[in-house]
């Protein structure tokens, strides 16, 4: 129950960051220096907490595979942030919700190559989780593309929906660095899980995972970037982008997901992505002062099913994995009774 209380906190988490990253780069700043910012702020407030839950009697020893795992996971993520927020400048906030609900197809694809899941075609709990993963994206995508007649409306309107919902400066050209970046984010879910069974410590990864991004982004904004003002935290609105995207948009967020990863497996932190499109329709309907519509109503039911498909199908081969476990490990003490029995017969 703990790991979907985290991955709600998480996406909640992640669909506040999208607000304000469109925000912040709608007044100007630019892709880089806000990865920059944000990731070293999160440094600095993972540092002492990983030394604090990771104390030295009982942390895992460093080997040359884990810290290049830290690269590797600090590359794809990056990468998967300077695609998402170039592809956010380009197009919407709106667009980017859409996209990211590839990452459970290509999350569950690269979880079967790498044999984190179990593949059986005759199965109830494979069909479920594929279904599932279906009618989940079909639903998020429903909630973004399709309204229909307003169930609920609100008089409130705010700054914020105006830079969300503004007009796009090039779509096609935003959802191809948002489809770039579904792939960059569902390989990093995948080495995410590798690294932490190597390395069980979760506020460690993810430290160095942001110290990583933001040495990547500090390098390339150096070479990338000529205009000093995009790094400029002036007007307070960037100040406090920076503060919420540091501490709860990198920090909590990625520590929280690491954590389920670990846990749970890289699939189940996958399949709550299409659960922060209906999150993300209640914050606007809520601060925001969207309406909502027939169309968020209808897919948010869709996504439900499609989610609770999945996770049935999760529990079913965890029961199975279970009882198999739990045979192997009687099938030896069974083989002795018969082999004494045999002996005493003779």
């Amino acid at each position: 129950m703990k790991e979907y209380v985290g991955m709600v906190a998480a996406q909640t988490a992640q669909v506040l960051l999208m607000i304000v990253s469109k925000s912040a780069i709608a007044d100007g700043m630019s892709n880089y220096s806000f990865v920059f910012y944000s990731n070293a702020l999160a440094s600095l407030v993972l540092l002492p907490l990983s030394l604090i839950f990771h104390r030295s009697v009982n942390r895992p020893s460093l080997s040359l595979i884990v810290v290049g795992g830290f690269i590797v996971i600090g590359l794809l993520g990056f990468m998967a942030q300077i695609t998402g927020y170039t592809g956010i400048s380009y197009s919407s906030a709106t667009l980017a919700t859409t996209l990211l609900n590839l990452i459970p197809g290509f999350t569950f694809i690269l979880a079967i190559i790498c044999r984190m899941e179990i593949i059986q075609f005759g199965s109830s709990a494979t069909q479920a989780k594929f279904i599932g993963t279906v009618v989940s994206v079909a639903g998020a995508i429903m909630v973004t593309l399709y309204k229909g007649p307003p169930i609920l409306s609100s008089p409130l309107k705010s700054e914020i929906l105006k830079n969300l919902t503004a007009q796009p400066s090039n779509w096609v050209l935003g959802g191809i660095f948002l489809a770039i970046d579904a792939v960059f984010a569902s390989m990093y879910i995948i080495a995410q899980a590798f690294v932490l069974k190597k390395y069980p410590a979760e506020m460690i990864v993810m430290n160095a995972y942001c110290v990583v991004c933001t040495i990547l982004s500090g390098l390339t904004s150096l070479v990338v970037e000529d205009d000093l003002s995009s790094y400029s935290l002036q007007p307070k609105k960037r100040l406090l982008s920076i503060l919420y995207s540091g501490i709860f948009g990198s920090a909590f967020q990625v520590t929280v997901q690491a954590w389920c990863v670990r846990r749970k497996g890289p699939f189940f932190v996958a399949m709550f992505h299409p659960v922060g499109i209906v999150i993300s329709t209640f914050i606007g309907v809520i601060f925001l002062g969207d309406g909502f519509y027939l169309g968020s109503l209808m897919g948010s039911i869709i996504v439900v099913i499609g989610f609770y498909s999945v996770m049935w199908g999760k529990a079913k081969e965890q029961k199975i994995v279970a009882v198999s476990k739990t045979e192997d490990e009687h099938a030896p003490l069974l083989q002795d009774v018969e082999e004494q029995m045999t002996r005493s017969s003779s």
